[in-house]
């Protein structure tokens, strides 16, 4: 009996100093826990996004999932077959389905429907049942469908590790803003949800959730539209595979549109193939063409080596080592003989344009092509760009020379031929291309100024460009604006990288109006098909009926008769 008595004084002793650690020595660490079991963090809304205009891109939405939770059955309250009954008309279901979900074995909880909207959510909390709990979430909606998809990117909030939704486009680049919300203070809820309210809760976060910063796009949505729809008709009408149409400010480097087909809707970017999904004016690379040659008589004139009188002997084709440059029309017209600057530009000539590279040494080449951008990033704010192909100048020969003058030396990104040629159009200035609108101060820190020539030079070029289109038989003349453009076509190469294919990139890049460049417009179309594929037969149109659109959009001043 003693000894009994004896390990029940043990047993007496340990339990008090037990409590007593509780309570006193670690109390602070077992409020805490008991605090976690009623507190939760309300959900946090991404920020929206704009177009120029003001125009909503895209936005959150919140939906509400809905659960039956089998512990909390009562028969005597209320029986499954009148849970469903309820509940049917409310989430548009059949009683017979619900309930065949609510006898589901399962001891945590039974979903019975997501995404469904406030409205229906409100409709079920005012039947006050414990057992049918509601989970509040958002999701990224895309107002404008595939407008602009591959610059807006996508949003997925369920997917990703941590809490991290997957995404690209800007809502990838801009992440940091959109997600930048003010502190977010937890709020206290029962085990059934409900909000415990005391001195420090902020009615206003219960019913609205905190929302990240929205950001305003440079995209004229006016400006994408006609872009898409002319993209569209052409990749049709040609049976292209891919294509693009890119419009931008040579002054600020803004981006007024920016089509990418295939084209993706965002909204269910989860159906979407991996090449719709991908931006390829961006990550791939392909010969320019002709378009190029506006580079290599920039790059002359940079350095001094011709003027706008310079005349240049065409022979029509020259030997170069073991290959044979022609002129696109060689067999039918021969020798062109001398010809000027203008007359290259309109006559696309490949012999003269060599002749000009030849005038250069190739670190003289190189170097000015480096600071055209080529063979770098643009650092354009979207993700995934390449730094395209170009090599080092001690690897090149006269042939590389050669094909470089004309477009085939060299592969670049559609993003790169932009910002190139924006150079000419800005005075000599290249300016870091974007898509999102910045406050001066950001502007100035992510926004590059570059010279690439002097503005006089830059000036001469446009004035030759203009009178190769309005001397020349371009489709791309307009009646009120003077266009400086250039057409290009090239042969694709081949996946391995060995040789060329029967298709071809068929192009146009021009600015104006030429007296004052308030835009310029890049066309590419891969692999069109069907007639005569050239860049002034497939791309130019597309870029004629742009020019003639964005004029009128933009309210641009005529500079032809005045």
């Amino acid at each position: 009996m003693g000894k009994t008595n004896g390990l029940m004084a043990l047993f007496g002793i340990a339990l008090i100093c037990y409590l007593f650690c509780i309570q006193v020595v670690d109390f602070k660490h077992y409020r805490a826990k008991a605090k976690r079991q009623y507190k939760h963090s309300n959900i946090v809304m991404r920020g929206d996004i704009f177009d120029r205009n003001g125009i909503k891109l895209a936005t959150d939405t919140v939906y509400y999932d809905v659960y039956a939770r089998p512990k909390d059955f009562n028969d005597k309250v209320h029986t499954k077959e009148e849970l469903a009954a309820m509940l049917a008309p409310i989430l548009h279901m059949q009683s017979s389905e619900l309930l065949k979900k609510l006898q589901q074995q399962s001891s945590n909880v039974i979903l019975l429907k997501k995404g469904i909207n406030r409205e229906q959510h409100d409709a079920i909390a005012k039947l006050n049942l414990m057992e049918i709990p509601m989970d509040k979430k958002t999701t990224r909606v895309y107002p404008q469908e595939s407008l602009a998809s591959h610059v807006l990117g996508y949003y997925n909030h369920d997917a990703g590790a941590n809490g991290e939704g997957i995404s690209a486009g800007v809502e990838y680049t801009a992440k940091d803003i959109l997600e930048r919300t003010p502190p977010v203070k937890s709020v206290e809820k029962t085990p059934t949800g409900n909000v415990i309210y005391n001195f420090s809760t902020d009615p206003l976060a219960i019913v609205e959730p905190p929302k990240g910063e929205s950001i305003t796009l440079t995209i004229d949505t006016a400006i994408q539209h006609i872009c898409e729809r002319e993209l569209y008709k052409a990749i049709d009408k040609f049976k292209a595979s891919r294509g693009a149409v890119i419009v931008m400010n040579p002054r600020n480097g803004e981006i007024l549109a920016y089509a990418v087909y295939p084209f993706y809707n965002p909204n269910h970017f989860t159906d979407a193939e991996m090449t719709q999904l991908t931006n390829w004016t961006l990550t791939d690379v392909f010969p320019p063409g002709s378009t190029f040659k506006i580079i290599t008589i920039s790059s002359a004139l940079a350095l001094g080596k011709i003027n706008r009188n310079t005349v240049i002997y065409d022979p029509g084709r020259i030997k170069v080592d073991r290959w044979e440059i022609k002129n696109h029309d060689y067999n039918k017209k021969g020798a062109p003989g001398n010809i000027s600057i203008v007359k290259l530009f309109e006559h696309s000539s490949n012999c003269a344009s060599f002749k000009v590279a030849m005038m250069m040494t190739a670190g003289e080449f190189y170097h000015i092509l480096r600071k055209f951008g080529f063979g770098s990033k643009t650092g354009i704010d979207l993700p995934g760009e390449s730094i395209g192909l170009l090599n080092k100048p001690n690897y090149w020969n006269k042939a590389d020379m050669a094909t470089m003058s004309y477009g085939y030396g060299t592969s670049v990104t559609a993003i790169q031929m932009v910002s190139a040629v924006a150079a000419v159009a800005n005075e000599g200035v290249r300016v870091t291309p974007h898509v999102i609108k910045y406050n001066q101060e950001d502007y100035d820190k992510r926004i590059h100024h570059i010279r690439v020539m002097d503005a006089e030079q830059a000036k001469t070029i446009t004035d030759l460009l203009r009178q190769s289109v309005e001397q020349g038989h371009y489709p791309i003349k307009m009646n009120d604006y003077y266009i400086a453009a250039k057409t290009g076509t090239s042969h694709k190469p081949r996946a391995d990288g060995k040789g060329y294919t029967n298709n071809y990139y068929t192009s146009t890049i021009g600015f104006l109006p030429a007296t004052n460049p308030q835009v310029l417009i890049y066309v590419v179309i891969d692999s069109a098909k069907g007639g005569e594929v050239w860049g002034s037969t497939v791309a130019a149109p597309i870029f004629k009926e742009v020019a003639t659109q964005v004029a009128s959009i933009l309210n641009l001043i005529p500079d032809k008769h005045t």
